[in-house]
């Protein structure tokens, strides 16, 4: 009887030692499914923060780009606008010489008539009858019907002469009445103009101040870096690839190069953007609105709005050398254009996000980037 009862009490504790350790695998069991739960919760709630980020960030560079763009139309029409004024100042300039040239000789001209009117009055006391029936000598009075004949015809081309410079006169007037309208015109365009691009540069501020409060992290900040310079060498690869540039490049021109822009140099080749990204070329402050000249001769093979530089051209010079100008207000040349060197090939901006005007200058050489600062002048 003992022994029955001994086999069931262990029997009854096994089962107990069983029950306990299922209840304890289900406790884990339904803790863990908990914690994955909320560790995927946790998961999809980071996915959906960056992925509004994400999309607010590209809204915010479409805007930005936009207004690039407008920015870009009112700067290229307010340079036009000052190019037209500036031969209009220079046509009423030239005009009001000419209308005092006038002036002048019309004062001599009538003072010449007046001088024949009053010689052929004298001239007309003592009629030809007269100096006939008094006998006067045959041969003085044909001198003086030749001088009485020329006198007539000196006052009748001195009375053309003064009518034609009165004429002349009255044209150049009226010249200089539309060519001061048109200053006018242009004047009143010019404010209209620098006030609408005010306003749009002071829109464009505050989206880049937006954009940059977005990335603010040093990840995010390092993300778009990496992105940018991504899409920065397929644009060049992809321009390259396009272009067939026969032109010797600028291996001879070390040292030579004409500086973009004149003004403070803000970031060096090499120096740290943001953990292991360096800037691939240099940053020029400068006035915005300054001309932006073409470093060496060549052709221009990109001139568009790139993410993160803004407006921006590429110049390639042959042999695989090329010169970059980001960060610009306006872009002066297209695709296909030849350039000098020297010549004004963009303005000076804060296109791309920049918090100040400047000018990002980059040499490539053969998909390389390379020290700017040695080839320049």
């Amino acid at each position: 009887m003992r022994e029955k009862r001994t086999r069931f009490l262990t029997a009854l504790r096994a089962s107990a030692l069983c029950t306990g350790v299922f209840l304890c695998l289900l406790t884990f069991s339904t803790s863990a499914n908990s914690q994955l739960e909320g560790v995927s919760d946790e998961i999809a709630r980071q996915q959906s923060q960056l992925a509004a980020h994400n999309k607010k960030l590209n809204h915010l560079q479409r805007d930005l780009k936009a207004q690039a763009t407008r920015i870009e139309t009112l700067s290229k029409r307010i340079r036009s606008a000052q190019s037209a004024l500036g031969d209009t100042e220079a046509e009423i300039e030239t005009l009001t010489k000419k209308q005092a040239r006038l002036q002048q000789e019309m004062v001599g001209q009538q003072a010449l008539l007046a001088d024949l009117l009053d010689a052929q009055y004298r001239q007309g006391q003592h009629d030809q009858l007269q100096r006939l029936l008094s006998g006067d000598d045959i041969a003085q009075l044909d001198r003086l019907t030749r001088y009485a004949e020329t006198l007539a015809q000196s006052r009748q081309a001195a009375i053309e002469s003064l009518a034609a410079t009165r004429t002349e006169y009255q044209l150049t007037a009226h010249q200089l009445k539309q060519q001061r309208d048109k200053q006018s015109a242009l004047v009143a365009e010019l404010q209209e103009k620098k006030r609408d691009l005010e306003s749009e540069q002071a829109a464009q501020s505050q989206t880049a101040k937006k954009i940059r409060a977005q990335i603010a992290s040093d990840s995010a900040y390092l993300a778009e870096l990496n992105a940018n310079k991504q899409r920065l060498q397929e644009e060049i690869a992809a321009a390259a690839r396009r272009a067939t540039v026969k032109m010797a490049g600028i291996a001879n021109a070390k040292g030579k190069l004409t500086w973009p822009v004149k003004g403070t140099l803000l970031h060096r080749f090499g120096e740290r953007q943001s953990g292991q990204v360096s800037w691939n070329g240099v940053v020029i402050g400068a006035k915005r609105g300054t001309e932006v000249k073409a470093a060496h001769a060549g052709k221009v093979v990109l001139s568009s709005w790139l993410r993160g530089y803004g407006l921006l051209i590429a110049v390639d010079h042959g042999k695989g050398d090329m010169t970059l100008y980001g960060y610009n207000q306006a872009l002066l040349k297209d695709v296909g254009d030849t350039v000098t060197a020297g010549e004004p090939i963009a303005l000076v901006g804060d296109s791309g996000g920049q918090s100040t005007p400047s000018l990002y200058f980059e040499i490539r050489r053969k998909g390389n980037t390379t020290n700017p600062l040695p080839w320049l002048d």
